[in-house]
């Protein structure tokens, strides 16, 4: 049995498992050579944060989509491309508006230059994934135009926030589909279209990549609360410290207050107040970690990843199929 791809998943096939290796190779190549420019100092900042790792779980979902139709169609890498530079370029953005300071273990751009360098050499990305999508045909770009503009209102929903009266669980819910569930849904789309699949498989990868993308991000809310910042990439307590609302607090600000459980009424009371301070915020992460607001996200977490599994049911039994499977477990394995 051999390993590819994010979490370590296994491909049990060899001839998909080569396929794929040859697939993501390729995939690297292009991106070390899309984000390179004339300007030395672009090439640095742009290759960042490709050069610190990360997952390339969108990659991987296009190629693995690729597989239902014709896998070596000309579009497949291009378009693995155009996902990744996508994702990359909103990194940057988010690191800005996050104030993050790091991000897939390494400084972020923002805090190793300034925010103005991070968020050009963000719109370089995107500039950069244009170019190749132009070459994709006007269908592919009208399936990214459309995702771009969801990604941009999912996140102009988390700034504004729930309205009143709006239910603040599925507010994040719908930010969450907007900024991290459309992407990977083209993912699965760009992949199985330019193979040349059938339209009915089409619109399932399509929807399985909606599901799987959004369990996606919320196993990284639990993540955020329950690791020691080596699965994420990321410092621990992030979004916590930020004041940043993810499922295990919204969760927690549902249930209603217990008098009687001390542990909860001191984590509500930390939650209110600020966080900035050190020994608050590890007393806020310690209480969060052990309680029943944490196993309800990882419940939800599962609920979707369960869900991208059992549209998985009509498709052809293959070893692609068996592969997007294992994504579902593999993402769910995270929360736990």
């Amino acid at each position: 049995m051999t390993v590819v791809g994010p979490f370590g998943l296994s491909m049990q096939d060899e001839a998909l498992d080569a396929d794929v290796r040859d697939g993501m190779a390729a995939v690297e190549e292009a991106l070390l050579d899309a984000t390179k420019s004339d300007v030395p100092f672009i090439t640095i900042t742009a290759q960042h944060l490709l050069e610190a790792g990360g997952k390339r779980f969108r990659p991987l979902l296009v190629l693995l989509a690729a597989q239902f139709g014709d896998p070596h169609a000309p579009g497949v890498v291009p378009a693995a491309v155009v996902v990744e530079l996508t994702h990359l370029a909103t990194l940057y953005h988010d690191d800005v508006m996050d104030e993050a300071a790091v991000r897939r273990g390494a400084p972020s751009a923002n805090s190793r230059w300034d925010n103005s360098v991070a968020i050009l050499t963000g719109d370089f990305l995107f500039s950069r994934a244009s170019q190749v999508l132009a070459d994709l045909g006007p269908a592919a770009v009208r399936v990214q135009a459309e995702a771009f503009e969801r990604l941009v209102t999912g996140q102009i929903l988390e700034t504004a926030g729930p309205r009143p009266g709006d239910d603040p669980v599925q507010h994040y819910l719908d930010v969450i589909s907007g900024k991290t569930g459309s992407l990977i849904a083209v993912a699965g789309r760009m992949g199985a279209m330019l193979a040349g699949a059938d339209e009915h498989v089409v619109e399932i990868l399509t929807e399985y990549g909606e599901r799987i993308g959004t369990a996606f991000q919320l196993a990284d809310d639990v993540l955020d609360i329950a690791s020691d910042g080596h699965e994420s990439g990321k410092t621990p307590g992030t979004d916590l410290r930020e004041g940043v609302p993810t499922l295990p607090v919204l969760l927690l600000r549902a249930l209603p207050a217990d008098p009687a459980d001390q542990a909860d009424a001191r984590l509500r009371e930390l939650l209110d107040g600020d966080l900035a301070d050190d020994v608050r915020h590890a007393e806020a992460l310690l209480l969060l970690r052990g309680h029943p607001a944490l196993q309800r996200a990882r419940e939800e977490t599962l609920r979707y990843a369960q869900e991208a599994r059992d549209l998985l049911a009509q498709l052809p039994s293959c070893p692609a199929r068996a592969a997007l499977e294992g994504l579902c477990d593999a993402v769910a394995v995270r929360t736990m």
